[in-house]
C-alpha cells in the first residue's frame, strides 16, 4: 500500500464523529489479520475485561479515556509492565491528544489526534517494518510525490491539449507555495486557506483564483496596482523568476482541487530534503520512472564521495587549521563565497545541492568560531553578519526542463532551511529567504553541444569545481543521437571514438575547460572506460594534459532506498597536469585510501602507460588463437548421445568425428563432438544417409547467411568455416573466452590433440607447460583484472589486448621446470577432487551466495602463485597494487624497446 493511501485511510477514522470502533478501524489498516480484528470486537481475543480497554497479545494495550491523559497512560504501562508478555505497543487516546509508546525501542509519540494520519509509521512494526528502517526512506519527500504523482495524474486527464511546460510549470508553482505556507516564508497555511475558502468546491474558477495569484506573487508590494484584492496583496514578492511566466491556461475539477488542498493539510514540508524531492518530482513527470518514486535520488553519501576529495576536505582541514585566528576564518570565509561549482549533467540538482548545503554550514561553523574568539577577547565588539555563499554560485546544465525547473526549486528550499539554521545557531543573523536569489545558471540544454565555458566563465586562477554522474550508455547501447554526440564531440580530438561509453565525452569535455587552470574535476563514472581497450583510446590522450588526483575504485552505487538497482561505478579527481598536487590517493569501497605518487588510468598506482592491442605476444609466447567456427546450422556438432548412437550403428563414421569443446563445455565438463573432415575424407563417406542429412543442414544454414564469405563456401558443407588448428601440434592450452570475475583464477587446462576447441574459447597450440603454470597465476588475473575489459562482471580474455601484452620475466629452465611441477599438481588435484572446473573453482568473490573454492586446489594455486611472484620479484609482492605497477613498468619497458 502507497503511504498516501494509508494516510488518507486514517484520516477518514480520525474525521469521524463516532469512534466507538476506532481501534478496530485504526487495526485494519495495518497487516492485522480480519479474523483476528473480529474477533477481537467480538471480545474473543481482547485479553482485558475492562470498558475501553483493548488488550490484543504481542501487539496493543489500548485504552481510551475521558479522564488525564497522562495519567491514563501512566496506569497502562504499569499494567503492562507487569506481563510476562509486552505487547508491542501502548496506545492511549481521548480522541483530542495521542500518547503511544513503542515497547521494543523506547520510543513515544505524543501529538494532537488530528495528527495520528501524519505519523502512521510509528506503528509500522505490525507491517513488519521498523520505524528507523522506514525514516531511512525519506518519508516526507515520498509523500509529496505521491501525493503530486496523483495530482499530475488528474491534471493530466483533464487537460489533454495543455503543454507539458505548462503542466511542469504549474506542479513546481504550487509545490513551492505549499512549502512557502508551512516553513514560514509565507503566513502559516496561507495558500491552502485562501485556495480553500475563496474557490468553489467543483474547482472551476480554481484557474482564476491561480492564475491571480501566480501573476501578483512576480510584483513587488509597492509596483502592485492600488485596487489588488487584500486576499492576494497578503502574499509577499517571490521573484527568482519562479513566476515571470504566465500561468497556462487549465482546467480544474473537484478531484483536482481537493488534491491540492490534501498536500497542503496533509504532508509536513518542513521535513521535505531538497536532495531527494527534486528526482523524485522528475519521476512524477516521467512516466517510465513512475514506479521508482522514492529510488531515483543518489544517496547523500555517496555525493560525499565525489565532493570531500575534490574540495570539501580541503575547506574542512583549512578551517581546522585557522581556529582561533580570526583574520584566517575571514580569509575562508571571503573564499567560499567565490568559488564556483558546475554539475554538467545535473538532473534534479542532487550534487548541487549537497554542495551548497555544505558549504552554508561550512559558513555557519566560521561564524561561530569568529564568535568565540571575539567572546573571549572580551572587547565587546559584535560581529556583523553578511552573507558569502550564494546560490549565483551554482551551475547546472540538464537536457530535461522539468529537471532544471526542480533544480532551481530544490536550491531555493536548500536555501531557506540553511536560512532558518543559520537564525538558530547564529544569534542575529538573519538571512530573508525573499525575494528568491537567482541560482548562476541552471541551463536547459544538451551539454554534449553547449560551450562549458560560456556558461561558467572562468580565469586561469578562479577556483572552480566540475562534478556530477553523468548518463554512462556502452557503445553499443546507444542511439542515433547520442552517436551523433559523440561524434560532434570528438571531431578533430584525434580520438577513435566509436568504441567508447558516452560518459566519456563529459571527461574529454571536462579536460578542455580545466586545462591551463587551476579548475579541478569530478565525476562518477562506469568502470567501463577504466578498463579495457578504452583505457588507451581515451586516456592515451587526455593524461597529455591532465592528471589524475583522486579515484575511489569499483563499488556499487546505490540511493537509500531498499530495492535500488546498484551499478558498478568508480570516482575520478582530475586537474590540469601542472596544477599542484601534495598527494594523491586511492580509496577503496570501504573509504580506505592509499596515498600515492601518482595515479595510473587503472586506477592503481602507477604513471601514464596505457595498454594497446597487439597483433602478437611482444613477450614472446605463441599465438593465442580464436577457436575453430563451425557457423554450420548444428549440422557439424554431436551431442553425446548422437556420437552413442554412430557407435553402435554407423561407426565406420567413428575415425570422422572428434572431442568438441568451447568455454562452457570446458568448465562444466559437458561432452560434444563433431565431424572433421578434409575434402578427400568427405568424397569417402557424402553417400551415407546421416552425413548427407548433415551437411544439407550446414549447406541451407550457409546458403541463408548475410555474410558473404559464410555463403562461398555453402558448397563445402564438411569443413569448419573458420578453421585455425594446425594440422600437426602438441600440447594445447584451452582457454575460456569469457571467465566470471567471482572467481580467483581463471579456469584454464590442455587437451588432447585430437580435440577440436570452438569458436567461444581461445586456443594455444604447440605451447609449453609452464606457460600454464604463468596464465593459471594470481600475476595473470592481475593483468586481466585491470587490462582487459569486463562483459558485465565477467572478465574477458582477449589475446590482443590481454595475453599479447602480458609482461613475461626471463626464466630459468630450473624455474620452468618448478613451474610445470606445480601446474601438474594443479591437474592432478582437479582429477583427484572430481567434480566440474565451475564447481572446484568456486565463486569466492560473488556479493550474493559466494561458493568456496576447493581448498585443496586452492592451496596447490597458492603454492604455484609463491613461485611465479618471486619471478616476478624476488622478495615477492604486498599487493596487487604493487603487482599491476611491476607489470605496467615491465610493458611500458616493452613497448619503448620494441619501437
Amino acid at each position: 500500500m502507497a503511504i498516501t493511501e494509508i494516510e488518507d485511510q486514517i484520516f477518514k477514522i480520525v474525521d469521524k464523529k463516532n469512534y466507538d470502533n476506532f481501534i478496530y478501524d485504526f487495526l485494519s489498516v495495518y497487516d492485522i489479520p480480519k479474523a483476528t480484528i473480529t474477533k477481537l470486537k467480538k471480545g474473543i481475543n481482547n485479553l482485558s475485561d475492562v470498558a475501553g480497554e483493548v488488550y490484543l497479545k504481542n501487539k496493543l494495550y489500548y485504552k481510551q479515556t475521558d479522564k488525564d491523559l497522562m495519567q491514563s497512560f501512566t496506569d497502562v504501562k504499569a499494567k503492562v509492565d507487569e506481563l510476562g508478555t509486552k505487547p508491542r505497543y501502548i496506545f492511549v487516546t481521548n480522541f483530542k491528544e495521542v500518547l503511544a509508546y513503542d515497547t521494543k525501542t523506547d520510543d513515544t509519540l505524543s501529538i494532537p489526534f488530528e495528527r495520528l494520519p501524519q505519523k502512521f509509521e510509528f506503528f509500522l512494526a505490525w507491517n513488519g517494518i521498523e520505524k528507523a528502517d522506514f525514516d531511512k526512506e525519506n518519508p516526507a519527500d515520498i509523500r509529496a510525490a505521491e501525493r503530486f504523482a496523483k495530482l499530475y495524474d488528474v491534471i493530466v486527464k483533464d487537460n489533454p491539449n495543455a503543454t507539458r511546460k505548462g503542466l511542469n510549470l504549474f506542479l513546481i508553482r504550487v509545490l513551492f507555495c505549499l512549502f512557502a505556507e508551512d516553513t514560514d516564508i509565507f503566513e502559516k497555511n496561507l495558500f491552502t486557506t485562501r485556495l480553500k475558502e475563496l474557490t468553489k468546491l467543483d474547482g472551476s474558477d480554481l484557474n482564476s483564483f491561480i492564475g491571480q495569484l501566480f501573476s501578483v506573487l512576480d510584483v513587488r508590494k509597492k509596483d502592485r496596482p492600488v485596487d489588488t484584492p487584500s486576499w492576494l496583496a497578503d502574499f509577499p514578492y517571490v521573484d527568482g523568476d519562479l513566476f515571470k511566466d504566465q500561468h497556462e491556461s487549465l482546467k480544474f475539477t473537484a478531484k483536482s482541487r481537493k488534491l491540492i488542498i490534501d498536500a497542503g493539510e496533509k504532508l509536513e514540508w518542513d521535513q521535505i530534503n531538497p536532495d531527494i524531492l527534486g528526482s523524485m518530482l522528475q519521476a512524477v513527470a516521467s512516466e517510465d520512472s513512475r514506479s521508482h518514486l522514492g529510488m531515483h535520488y543518489t544517496s547523500v553519501p555517496n555525493i560525499m564521495k565525489v565532493i570531500k576529495p575534490l574540495f570539501l576536505n580541503d575547506l574542512r582541514n583549512e578551517f581546522e587549521k585557522s581556529k582561533g585566528n580570526y583574520k584566517k576564518l575571514q580569509q575562508l570565509y571571503d573564499r567560499i563565497g567565490k568559488i564556483k561549482f558546475m554539475d554538467p549533467a545535473c538532473g534534479s540538482g542532487n550534487f548541487l545541492i549537497v554542495t551548497y548545503k555544505q558549504l552554508r554550514q561550512l559558513e555557519i561553523d566560521i561564524l561561530k568560531e569568529q564568535n568565540r574568539i571575539l567572546a573571549e577577547e572580551g572587547s565587546g565588539k559584535a560581529m556583523m553578519y553578511l552573507p558569502s555563499v550564494t546560490l549565483d554560485q551554482f551551475y547546472g546544465i540538464e537536457i530535461d526542463d522539468f529537471a532544471c525547473d526542480t533544480t532551481r526549486l530544490s536550491l531555493w528550499i536548500a536555501e531557506h532551511q540553511m536560512n532558518i539554521k543559520l537564525r538558530e545557531e547564529i544569534n542575529n543573523a538573519v538571512r530573508p529567504t525573499l525575494p528568491l536569489q537567482h541560482a548562476g545558471a541552471i541551463v536547459c540544454g544538451n551539454a554534449l553541444r553547449l560551450d562549458w565555458k560560456k556558461i561558467l566563465p572562468h580565469k586561469k586562477d578562479d577556483e572552480v569545481y566540475l562534478f556530477g554522474n553523468p548518463p554512462y550508455l556502452g557503445y553499443g547501447k546507444q542511439n542515433q543521437n547520442q552517436k551523433e554526440d559523440m561524434m560532434y564531440v570528438f571531431t578533430n580530438s584525434r580520438i577513435k571514438y566509436k568504441k567508447l561509453d558516452y560518459i566519456s565525452c563529459w571527461f574529454y569535455l571536462a579536460q578542455n575547460y580545466i586545462t591551463h587552470t587551476v579548475a579541478k574535476c569530478s565525476f562518477v563514472s562506469t568502470n567501463s572506460v577504466f578498463q579495457g581497450e578504452q583505457v588507451n583510446i581515451l586516456w592515451s590522450v587526455l593524461l597529455k594534459n591532465i592528471t589524475i588526483n583522486f579515484a575511489y575504485r569499483s563499488f556499487k552505487w546505490t540511493n537509500g532506498a531498499k530495492n535500488n538497482a546498484g551499478v558498478t561505478v568508480v570516482i575520478v579527481g582530475i586537474s590540469d597536469i601542472q596544477a599542484f598536487s601534495t598527494e594523491k590517493k586511492i580509496f577503496d569501497k570501504n573509504g580506505f585510501n592509499l596515498k600515492v605518487k601518482s595515479i595510473s588510468p587503472y586506477l592503481t598506482p602507477g604513471g601514464k602507460t596505457t595498454v594497446k592491442k597487439e597483433k602478437g605476444s611482444i613477450f614472446g609466447l605463441p599465438k593465442m588463437l580464436k577457436g575453430n567456427q563451425p557457423t554450420d546450422g548444428g549440422g557439424l556438432i554431436l551431442t553425446k548421445s548422437d556420437y552413442d548412437w554412430i557407435k553402435e550403428n554407423d561407426n565406420k563414421l567413428l575415425p570422422y568425428v572428434r572431442r568438441y569443446t568451447g568455454s562452457k563445455d570446458f568448465i562444466n565438463s559437458k561432452i560434444r563432438y563433431t565431424f572433421w573432415l578434409n575434402e578427400k575424407e568427405y568424397s569417402k563417406i557424402k553417400a551415407d544417409p546421416l552425413i548427407a542429412k548433415r551437411m544439407q543442414v550446414v549447406y541451407e544454414s550457409r546458403i541463408k547467411s548475410r555474410k558473404k564469405a559464410t555463403r562461398l563456401i555453402a558448397d563445402k558443407p564438411y569443413r569448419f568455416d573458420e578453421i585455425r588448428k594446425p594440422e600437426n601440434s602438441s600440447l594445447t592450452i584451452i582457454s575460456p573466452a569469457i571467465s566470471s570475475g567471482n572467481r580467483l583464477y581463471v579456469p584454464m587446462g590442455i587437451v588432447k590433440n585430437d580435440t577440436i576447441i570452438s569458436n567461444t574459447a581461445l586456443a594455444i597450440y604447440n605451447a609449453n607447460l609452464w606457460l600454464l603454470g604463468l596464465l593459471e597465476s594470481h600475476m595473470f588475473i592481475t593483468w586481466l583484472a585491470s587490462i582487459g575489459g569486463k562483459f558485465k562482471t565477467d572478465y574477458i580474455v582477449s589475446a590482443s589486448l590481454v595475453y599479447n601484452t602480458f609482461p613475461v620475466p626471463n626464466l630459468s629452465t630450473r624455474r620452468k621446470n618448478e613451474i610445470e611441477q606445480l601446474v601438474l599438481n594443479i591437474l592432478d588435484v582437479r582429477e583427484e577432487e572430481g567434480g566440474t572446473l565451475a564447481e572446484l573453482y568456486g565463486s569466492p568473490l560473488a556479493e550474493k551466495n559466494p561458493k568456496p573454492m576447493n581448498p585443496r586446489l586452492l592451496k596447490a594455486h597458492q603454492e604455484l602463485d609463491e613461485v611465479i611472484d618471486r619471478a616476478y620479484k624476488p622478495n615477492g609482492f604486498k599487493d596487487d597494487n604493487e603487482r599491476l605497477a611491476l607489470l605496467l613498468d615491465m610493458y611500458s619497458k616493452k613497448v619503448k624497446e620494441l619501437k
